[in-house]
C-alpha cells in the first residue's frame, strides 16, 4: 500500500521534462497521466501484497502493464520497484529451476523494453540496471539458503534433543530395573530366611521357648537388616538431597550370607579359593547377589534336610562362582528338579543380567546326582 501511494503521487507530480530525460525518451513523447495509466501504474505496486502467495505468477502479469505503459509512453511510477520485489520474493521462496526462470523474465522483459523504448540510455545505465536486477536475485538466493541452514540447524537440535531424552529414558529404565534388582535380592533373600525362622518359632512355642525365642531374636536382626539395606537402595530415588547410602555388599560378605543361612536351617559351607585381591566394584556386587539368590532359592525349594555348597574361586583372569544343593533330586516324569523351574522368576531373570552385564558366563540347572546348581564366570582381565 505504502508503495502504491508513493508510485501514484510520484506520478502526479513528477514533471514530465525530468522523468523523459531520467528515461531517455523525448520530451514530446511522455505523455500526461490519466485515470487508465495511475490504474495499470497502481495494479503493478499493489501486486507486491499478494507477492507471498503467487510471485512468480505475478512477476509474469506484470510485464502486460508494463508493455502498455511503455508504448503509450506514460510514466510507470515505481512499478519497475514492484517487479525487483517480485523478483527477489521469487528467488528466496522458490526453488533454484523457477527463480532462474524469473530472472530470466526479467533480464528479457526489460531488454524488449529498451529495445522499443530505450533506446538513448547509456551502456552504463544497462550495466546499472542489469546489475540491480541480478544483486535482487542473489540477495533472494542467499535469503533462502540462510533460511535451509537455519531450519536444518533447528531439526538437528530438535533430532539430538530427542536423542538426548531417549538416552535419558533408557537410563532411567535400566536404573529403574536395577533398583528392581536389587530391591527382588534384598526382600526375597530376607522374607525367606524370616519364613523360616517364623515356621520354626511356631513349632517349637509349645517345645523349647528358648529356641522359639532365639528365633524371633534371628527374625528382629534379620528385619531390621533387610530394612537398612532397602533404606540404602531406594535413597537413591530422593530428590530432597543427596542419598545416604551404605557400601554395597561384596564377596568379603559372603561369610555372614552363609552364617544368616545356617542360622534359617539351610546347613551351608563357604570356600574362596584362589589369591583374594580387591574385585571391580559391579563384580563385586554381582558375584555376592548370585550367590545370595541362589542360597535364597536353595532355602525354599531344596527341602529341610538339604545341603548347599558355595565355591569361590578368584584367579588373575576370571572370578568363577558355584553354588550347589542336594534338594529334593531330579524330577524324571516333568525333566526338572521337583519344586522348581530353572529359569522362572525375577530372580533368576536378574541373575543373567547383572552376568551378562560384566560378560560373564552363566549355567543353571539340575546337579548331577540330584540337586541344582548355579556356576558362573565373570572375567578380570580387562577390568583390572
Amino acid at each position: 500500500m505504502v508503495l502504491t501511494v508513493a508510485s501514484t503521487v510520484f506520478i502526479q507530480v513528477a514533471d514530465a521534462e525530468l522523468v523523459a530525460q531520467w528515461q531517455g525518451v523525448p520530451q514530446v513523447a511522455m505523455r500526461d497521466p490519466n485515470a487508465g495509466s495511475v490504474l495499470l501504474a497502481g495494479l503493478m505496486t499493489m501486486a507486491v501484497a499478494l507477492r507471498r502467495r503467487w510471485p512468480f505468477v505475478l512477476l509474469v502479469a506484470l510485464a502486460a502493464p508494463q508493455f502498455v505503459l511503455d508504448l503509450f509512453h506514460f510514466n510507470s511510477g515505481f512499478g519497475g520497484v514492484g517487479a525487483l520485489i517480485l523478483l527477489y520474493t521469487v528467488a528466496a521462496y522458490r526453488g533454484l529451476a523457477l527463480s532462474v526462470v524469473g530472472a530470466m523474465f526479467t533480464m528479457v522483459s526489460y531488454l524488449i523494453t529498451v529495445v522499443l523504448h530505450y533506446e538513448r540510455l547509456s551502456w552504463a545505465d544497462h550495466v546499472v540496471v542489469v546489475a540491480v536486477i541480478a544483486l535482487s536475485w542473489v540477495i533472494g538466493r542467499s535469503v533462502r539458503l540462510r533460511r535451509a541452514y537455519l531450519n536444518e540447524l533447528v531439526d538437528r537440535a530438535d533430532r539430538l534433543e530427542r536423542a538426548r531424552e531417549a538416552d535419558t529414558r533408557a537410563a532411567r529404565a535400566e536404573e529403574r530395573s536395577r533398583i528392581a534388582r536389587e530391591l527382588h535380592d534384598v526382600v526375597a533373600h530376607h522374607v525367606s530366611v524370616m519364613t523360616v525362622q517364623a515356621a520354626a518359632a511356631r513349632k517349637m512355642l509349645d517345645k523349647d521357648l528358648r529356641v522359639a525365642e532365639d528365633a524371633l531374636l534371628a527374625i528382629e536382626q534379620m528385619g531390621r537388616t533387610a530394612m537398612a539395606e532397602m533404606r540404602d537402595i531406594v535413597g537413591v530415588l530422593r530428590t530432597d538431597g543427596p542419598a545416604e547410602r551404605g557400601p554395597q555388599p561384596g564377596v568379603h560378605d559372603l561369610p555372614v550370607l552363609i552364617e544368616q543361612m545356617r542360622e534359617a536351617g539351610l546347613r551351608t559351607q563357604l570356600w574362596l579359593e584362589g589369591e583374594q585381591a580387591s574385585l571391580p566394584p559391579g563384580i563385586d556386587l554381582a558375584a555376592y547377589r548370585l550367590v545370595q539368590e541362589a542360597l535364597t532359592n536353595s532355602l525354599r525349594h531344596a527341602g529341610p534336610a538339604a545341603r548347599a555348597w558355595v565355591t569361590v574361586r578368584q584367579q588373575p583372569s576370571e572370578l568363577s562362582v558355584h553354588i550347589e544343593d542336594d534338594g529334593r533330586g531330579f524330577d524324571r516324569a516333568e525333566q526338572r528338579p521337583a519344586g522348581r523351574e530353572p529359569g522362572k522368576g525375577h530372580g533368576l531373570v536378574g541373575i543373567k543380567e547383572r552376568v551378562a552385564l560384566y560378560g560373564g558366563v552363566l549355567r543353571i540347572g539340575p546337579r548331577q546326582g540330584g540337586g541344582f546348581e548355579v556356576r558362573a564366570r565373570f572375567p578380570l582381565k580387562d577390568r583390572q
